[in-house]
């Protein structure tokens, strides 16, 4: 029986993108369409970024050399373009999209921004000339460290147009983290913000970018946008106002006719547009290279075929731009032709309705969320979501990690009226989006997702590398795809330890998944979270969803550690609703529950009440750091965490 609560009906099949791409290239059904988009990854990447309408400078001479390996792809071999035209000048250009919205911008204190395409274009050349006046040339890397504001997608862009490679970090990252990364990539120039808002408060930024400074040799100027009109600090000779690089063109002389300040550079395929770093649990953060032919064809793809985000529409995620998922609300939007919504706080501030608000006044079309962001609205009741008039949204993308069941249905019966598809989206820093998805040619099931990507050749393998159904297993990518990383900054054999070390030509990828007989693949955490619990594997989002199931739970986060007998047992931390006491004897009825819904053999070695579960801004439940904590070990890189006292909380337990 399947197990799918969703179903597109046939209008809604023939509407989408991705039914009339499929049919345009003589495709019956999508089972063969897919098939084919794995049997020739050439094929393919070339018919991808035609639909998508890419604008080439030079024409490639063919779509896939793969002389060097599998590990290391040659794209669009020959081909020259431009990230900042395709996004944006293309758009601009045109007379009948120039004038559509581009970029929406809301505060957190309700200061709402617009930017048509044509606005949007004329302000990154200002920006772009300015960066070449202060020095910045192609191949430069420049950091950024900034909150969710026009000016970090402008920046951005500037960068690209004129060929410098971006780095994004977290906006909630302390200094050391910032100084890591901007060393790491030999930034020559760091733009930040006074501060910003969440919940309330000023999160102060020139402060920790200051520190970072003074932590970064090759830096040489550091921006600063004015965001709140603090009193801060400044440096002559390094600081720069941000209002002096938008009219650094103006003041020099230039014109609009001067090629030297406002010429887009023509970029190789393979030339690094942006570096995003991310943590591992011991050395310095990973620094994924990314292309201008990688990673905003990829993001642009997986929103516009796989979310069937269109030309005119709205793309909304609750993200950072330090996070994968912020440069691609930005590229997978833009390259689409369709609107970015960017917002700066906290999205159940200072109501819980806010996020439900946010759609609709901006009549958001596509909504990207993390399931910890819907648990902690599901407490407050659906009620919040019913004030207000979210028709416009055709569909909601989840990613960063496992759901559990109840919230996902809580998701889409309360807030959607089993009308809204979720569109379950799992890949990574290192993908440029997604491996697995829901397509909405297909019917959907909670928790689970309907299909791999197009183009990605997707596998589960046991322990011996050999396919497993039913069972779970590394979820595995056989063959190249575009928007894969080009290695990482300056560690080539990192890379290749990291993904490509385990099995032949094989990229493991690090999650545990099972691949059911009626075609859904399930998540079940990472395989190294996974607890190994008499031999016995089990994720850790299978005990948690057990737990949540409990009428007095609102979250948990459960995982292995050492035991004698059984090799590793599970330790659960609970959070309860509002007015639930913690007594022994729920610890007692919690624990029985895990027992009886998966095993006595799984049952946990402890319980424990906790106000809150470590998180990182973007809604991970750092499995690691509690780990690390409750057994009393160095947790590693903590610096993405929002509240790190949740660690501390957890390391006194014991």
């Amino acid at each position: 029986m399947s197990k799918a609560v969703w179903f597109p009906d046939q209008s809604l099949i023939e509407s989408t993108r991705l039914y009339q791409w499929l049919q345009q290239l003589g495709f019956k059904n999508y089972d063969s369409f897919l098939q084919a988009t794995v049997n020739d990854i050439a094929w393919f990447s070339r018919e991808a970024e035609k639909a998508l309408g890419i604008e080439w400078f030079r024409p490639y001479s063919q779509s896939l050399d793969l002389s060097r390996g599998i590990k290391w792809p040659n794209w669009f071999v020959d081909g020259q373009l431009n990230v900042f035209h395709n996004t944006v000048v293309k758009w601009a250009n045109n007379p009948e999209t120039s004038e559509q919205v581009a970029l929406i911008w809301e505060g957190e204190d309700g200061a709402v921004r617009r930017y048509t395409f044509a606005e949007l274009s004329d302000w990154v050349s200002r920006v772009a000339a300015g960066l070449r006046i202060q020095g910045i040339q192609k191949g430069d890397r420049i950091s950024i460290y900034m909150p969710m504001i026009p000016e970090t997608v402008v920046i951005m862009l500037a960068a690209a147009k004129i060929g410098a490679v971006f780095s994004p970090s977290f906006s909630g990252y302390g200094a050391d983290a910032v100084a890591k990364r901007t060393g790491a990539s030999s930034a020559k120039m760091l733009v930040t913000a006074d501060g910003f808002l969440r919940r309330g408060k000023v999160v102060a930024m020139k402060e920790e970018a200051d520190r970072a400074a003074a932590l970064s040799p090759a830096l040489e100027k550091v921006v600063v946008v004015r965001r709140l009109g603090r009193d801060i600090s400044w440096m002559e000779g390094r600081d720069v106002d941000w209002t002096v690089l938008e009219a650094g063109a103006s003041q020099s002389g230039g014109s609009a006719k001067d090629d030297a300040l406002f010429r887009t550079e023509a970029m190789n395929s393979s030339d690094p547009l942006m570096l995003l770093y991310t943590s591992g649990t011991t050395g310095k953060p990973k620094g994924a290279v990314h292309t201008h032919a990688g990673f905003p064809i990829k993001a642009a793809f997986d929103a516009g075929f796989g979310m069937d985000v269109k030309q005119g529409e709205t793309l909304f995620w609750v993200t950072d731009m330090g996070w994968m998922m912020g440069p691609f609300l930005v590229f997978g939007a833009l390259l689409n032709g369709a609107a970015t919504v960017l917002y700066e706080g906290s999205p159940d501030y200072p109501e819980p309705d806010r996020l439900w608000k946010l759609v609709a006044d901006h009549r958001v079309t596509h909504l990207g969320i993390s399931p910890t962001l819907i648990r902690s609205l599901m407490k407050h009741g659906e009620s919040w979501a019913k004030k207000h008039d979210i028709s416009s949204l055709r569909a909601i993308g989840s990613t960063g990690e496992p759901w559990n069941p109840e919230p996902w249905m809580w998701l889409f019966e309360k807030v959607g009226n089993s009308r809204i598809p979720i569109i379950n989206y799992s890949g990574g820093t290192e993908i440029s989006g997604g491996i697995l998805g829901n397509v909405l040619l297909k019917p959907i099931a909670p928790i689970t997702f309907n299909s791999p990507l197009p183009g990605m050749d997707v596998d589960v393998y046991d322990e011996n590398g050999h396919p497993v159904r039913n069972a779970v297993g590394e979820l595995v990518i056989k063959q190249p795809w575009v928007g894969m990383t080009n290695g990482f900054w300056q560690e080539p054999e990192r890379y290749e330890e990291a993904y490509w070390s385990r099995w032949p030509d094989t990229w493991v990828h690090g999650d545990w998944v099972i691949l059911d007989d009626e075609g859904f693949w399930t998540i079940t955490g990472r395989s190294d979270d996974t607890l190994n619990i008499a031999g016995k594997r089990v994720g850790p989002a299978e005990v948690e969803s057990v737990l949540v199931r409990h009428e007095a739970v609102v979250e948990a986060g459960v995982i292995g550690v050492p035991d004698p007998i059984k090799g590793e047992t599970a330790v659960c931390f609970v959070v309860v609703k509002q007015g639930v006491e913690a007594t022994p004897e729920l610890e007692k009825e919690l624990l029985d529950l895990v027992a009886d819904n998966m095993s006595k053999a799984l049952r946990p070695k402890a319980l424990y009440f906790v106000t809150e579960l470590p998180r990182t801004r973007n809604g991970k439940i750092l499995r690691r750091a509690m780990r690390a904590a409750y057994l009393d070990r160095d947790a590693g890189d903590l610096s993405s965490l929002e509240n790190p006292d949740a660690v501390e909380f957890i390391r006194k337990l014991t």
